[in-house]
């Protein structure tokens, strides 16, 4: 006698039903483009979606390593994804908590002897059961400084690391050649990361649609003056120094809040329309100091 099937097991009911939809969802409306990342944090919740359905019928083969590398510019979404990485981790059980510990250096590594491991511990504590997400994580090695503590730092991480990595998971983020340099120099941090994930930098396009993005939310628009200036800055801001991706268009569209404000008090006697005060006009972008750069290069 033939051993009868084992029963269909619904893989999409199980996907809706522990709502990584949603988190997927509100990646895809936060950031604009990055689609590799996405791809990956897609793929990567496949990975947890489909092992939590194994475990279900007994087919459990070890809990997958999670810790991540993000590298990449500041202001290419590194930290937002963190977040939704946290929400897909608890949505799926890998996680307690789901909330996310961002620290740097500072959080962790102590000026003198005694100091480093009760300050790395205490936020290890705060961390378990979600994710630590270590930002500029290549300033805990300092090789030139023989006085440096961020080696005790790193020491405390592998542990924790490797001995608790059902009740925490660790994202390592900054700048892809500095964690490049800083992996080779910590081999064992490096063979524990098993997600590795580049940011690219956002195009001119993208960064004209993260301003709209922005833009909506803060409940302004740009007139048609205004959107042609912003993509004038955009091109000329990606060439100076200290670019920083989304970050940097979010800095220049608030001082385009300032100078509309400062425009709309100085009218004031003027009856303002509902309009009036959500319009960020071409004037409100020009008198940045970006064009006045661009006119001292000319």
């Amino acid at each position: 006698m033939s051993a009868s099937p084992s029963p269909a097991l619904d893989l999409d009911t199980l996907y809706r039903e522990s709502h990584v939809a949603g988190a997927l969802e509100a990646l895809e409306r936060e950031l604009v483009g990055l689609v590799p990342v996405k791809t990956r944090v897609r793929e990567i919740a496949a990975l947890l979606v489909v092992d939590k359905l194994r475990r279900s019928v007994g087919l459990e083969a070890g809990a997958p390593s999670l810790h991540m590398s993000f590298t990449g510019n500041p202001g290419t979404g590194k930290t937002t994804v963190a977040l939704r990485m946290a929400e897909i981790l608890h949505a799926l059980g890998y996680s307690r908590k789901g909330h996310l510990v961002a620290v740097t250096r500072d959080d962790l590594v102590g000026q003198y002897i005694g100091h480093t491991a009760p300050k790395t511990k205490e936020v290890l504590k705060r961390a378990m059961g979600g994710v630590l997400f270590i930002d500029e994580a290549y300033y805990l090695y300092r090789p030139e400084n023989e006085r440096d503590y961020g080696q005790e730092a790193i020491e405390i991480l592998l542990q924790v690391v490797e001995n608790q990595r059902e009740d925490l998971v660790v994202i390592l983020a900054g700048y892809k050649d500095r964690m490049d340099r800083f992996f080779s120099s910590n081999p064992g941090m490096a063979s524990r990361i098993a997600h590795h994930i580049d940011f690219p930098d956002y195009d001119e396009r993208e960064l004209l649609a993260i301003a709209g993005l922005m833009l909506d939310n803060m409940k302004y628009r740009l007139d048609a003056g205004g959107e042609a200036a912003l993509r004038e800055y955009i091109a000329l801001r990606k060439t100076q120094p200290h670019f920083a991706n989304a970050r940097s268009i979010r800095n220049a569209l608030d001082r385009a809040r300032l100078r509309q404000a400062k425009r709309l008090f100085e009218q004031r006697g003027t009856p303002l329309t509902r309009e009036a005060l959500m319009a960020i006009t071409a004037a409100d972008i020009r008198a940045s100091r970006v064009f006045k750069n661009k006119e001292k290069i000319a």
